[in-house]
């Protein structure tokens, strides 16, 4: 029992790890996104406009599995 927990937490702790290396690389590609965004606002505003609500959409999408998938392992 003791090896078992001894495992998880070194699981835990090696996926906190990862999940901050994660966090590092977006916050980066994050700041990318929002020139790209700038760039095509400049370039385009009204493509960039209709592109900038269709992905809204998918959002909302998202957000609503994702709502359903928390509210079914509650």
């Amino acid at each position: 029992m003791i090896i078992q927990m001894n495992n998880i937490k070194k699981n835990y702790q090696k996926s906190l790890k990862l999940i901050n290396k994660i966090q590092k690389i977006r916050s980066k590609n994050n700041v990318k996104w929002m020139d790209l965004l700038r760039l095509s606002l400049k370039l385009n505003p009204k493509k960039t406009a209709k592109l900038l609500f269709q992905i809204y959409a998918y959002d909302q999408q998202i957000s609503e599995i994702a709502k359903e998938l928390a509210d079914t392992n509650k």
